[in-house]
């Protein structure tokens, strides 16, 4: 069986209120409804409102500012506009029941609608547009699935929230609801018959909900680096998967206090070559950027530039085994300074 996470822990963050300021959301608004010039249409990028409208509370760390800073950032640095815009839509309850049990999903929405404040535990809190905003995180994945597939563009940033890769197949957990990955690799598959996916995870905490859903399968090739030990206490050396799964988890560890160089040792020296061998037809990352040296939730030392070069590596592994196709899609990240830097860095690297 795959492992199970350890008891949630609390965290400590100052953070401003979650209200949503109306005349910068229209800003926000107007300024991702814009076409890039002709000739640049080459990375795609996913943004909506709706994820702002997923509220959870007075300085909760996994805010609706996330967004705000990244997409500040980018217009800020003229980068925006050269963003091929791909507008989100609501996920269909047949992919989001791919990964999740039908149970699970009517509880989220139950729990949401109802004003509840959390699902199944108040590390996953939720205000009444929580579903709706879950909901359109999955369909906006999966709008850049299809543009990627369909040649629209050759790479896309996912920028969404809640983020997913805690949650599993019957429960919330770690700020994540669905998740979001997990359904793409399933969508890559089913709906566009490409058999192999590679899912890179290079977030602060071990993504024990997409290891547990594709523990067992040998189609989907789960690589997680991560600060360890740290929650949600999942992602030992030892977890390879098990079945006919087993060898396509492949599990980095690192102590607190590592950087750049222990970063990209690990994917020079265990991600290139796995990455040889399993040769995917499509590359998902759960880029979470709270390994960055500022962040607060982790002890991680990586760089913006940091962030830059596991990019480059990941793109390289693409462009090798499956003709570039790569959507990355946002996890963790609360620092709001170090998110932008590393969103910038991130994106400036899929547009090259």
């Amino acid at each position: 069986m795959a492992p199970k996470p350890s008891t949630p822990t609390r965290w400590l963050v100052a953070g401003r209120g979650a209200a949503v300021c109306l005349a910068l959301l229209a800003a926000l608004t107007a300024a991702c409804g814009g076409e890039p010039p002709a000739g640049d249409r080459k990375t795609g990028f996913v943004y909506g409102p709706i994820y702002l409208e997923h509220t959870t509370g007075a300085g909760h760390p996994e805010r609706p500012e996330r967004l705000r800073a990244i997409v500040k950032r980018l217009e800020a640095s003229s980068l925006l506009a050269r963003l091929v815009t791909i507008q989100p839509r609501p996920a269909a309850e047949e992919w989001l029941t791919t990964v999740h049990a039908p149970d699970y999903v009517r509880r989220v929405r139950e729990r949401c609608r109802a004003g509840a404040g959390y699902v199944d535990t108040t590390d996953a809190p939720v205000s009444r547009q929580s579903y709706d905003a879950a909901v359109a995180a999955v369909g906006g994945v999966l709008a850049a699935v299809d543009a990627v597939v369909e040649g629209k563009v050759r790479s896309a940033f996912c920028a969404v929230r809640p983020p997913g890769h805690h949650a599993r197949r019957d429960r919330a957990m770690g700020f994540c609801l669905f998740n979001n990955v997990a359904i793409a690799a399933r969508y890559v598959q089913k709906k566009h018959g490409l058999a192999k996916v590679l899912i890179v995870d290079w977030d602060v905490h071990h993504g024990n909900g997409t290891q547990e859903i594709f523990y067992d399968n040998p189609t989907v090739f789960y690589f997680g680096i991560h600060q360890s030990p740290f929650y949600p206490g999942t992602g030992r050396a030892e977890e390879r998967g098990e079945g006919k799964g087993r060898g396509t988890t492949l599990n980095v560890p690192l102590a607190a206090g590592a950087g750049d160089r222990a970063y990209r040792q690990a994917f020079e020296r265990d991600l290139r070559p796995a990455a040889e061998a399993f040769r995917p037809d499509f590359v998902l990352i759960s880029a979470g950027f709270d390994a960055h040296e500022g962040d607060l939730l982790g002890r991680m030392k990586v760089t913006t530039d940091g962030f830059a070069d596991l990019t480059r590596i990941v793109r390289a592994v693409a462009e090798r085994h499956c003709g570039g196709r790569l959507v990355s899609v946002l996890e963790g990240g609360y620092q709001l300074e170090g998110l932008a830097d590393s969103a910038e860095a991130h994106l400036r690297v899929l547009m090259e």
